[in-house]
């Protein structure tokens, strides 16, 4: 018994482990996060004529700064609101599944 035991507590940790890093908001944050420090890089080093183009805005700062906040608020979510797997008890039952139960 303490072997199944053993074996189920793994599973769990390899279950929660994968969850936890195919988690969308990791992608997501850390896609815009270095998106925008691409972009905000291109908006520091623009040109006059890149922003005369703008009408003097330099909209590749701005929007390399957007996408930093939006990328690191999804990180500090992520951070603040780790995922947790469902416990075995609260998957449904599949349909060709032997019950485990016991008199």
């Amino acid at each position: 018994m303490s072997e199944l035991h053993n074996e189920v507590s793994e599973l769990e940790r390899t279950s929660a482990t994968a969850a936890r890093l195919f988690d969308v908001r990791r992608i997501i944050g850390g896609l815009f996060v270095v998106y925008g420090v691409m972009v905000t890089i291109a908006g520091l080093t623009a040109s006059d004529a890149d922003l005369r183009k703008a009408q003097d805005i330099n909209i590749n700062l701005w929007t390399g700064l957007g996408m930093l906040a939006l990328g690191l608020f999804f990180l500090v979510w992520l951070k603040l609101r780790p995922t947790v797997p469902p416990a075995a008890e609260d998957l449904p039952e599949e349909p060709g599944a032997r019950s485990q139960a016991r008199p």
